[in-house]
């Protein structure tokens, strides 16, 4: 029972200290905490990112007046 709890202590401990050193201060691959606390670019460029252009949203406006009445010149008119 000794031999198994050790071997758990030893795999989290590996476990907790590879992940702490994947994380580079939470900016993420490829970059790296400055000294001011923002997240900087090793080695000049950082990652390219390609972003895939998203399909067009329509939105479609709120009725405003009653319908028999249109939005003129500030207030709603009848037609």
């Amino acid at each position: 029972m000794k031999y198994l709890f050790a071997a758990v202590m030893l795999a989290s401990a590996v476990v907790g200290f590879s992940e702490a050193a994947s994380a580079a201060g939470g900016c993420g691959p490829g970059w790296y905490r400055g000294p001011y606390g923002g997240c900087r670019p090793m080695g000049g460029r950082g990652p390219v990112v390609v972003v895939e252009p998203a399909a067009p949203v329509v939105v479609v406006r709120p009725r405003v007046c009653p319908y028999g009445f249109r939005w003129y010149a500030g207030r709603c008119r009848p037609f």
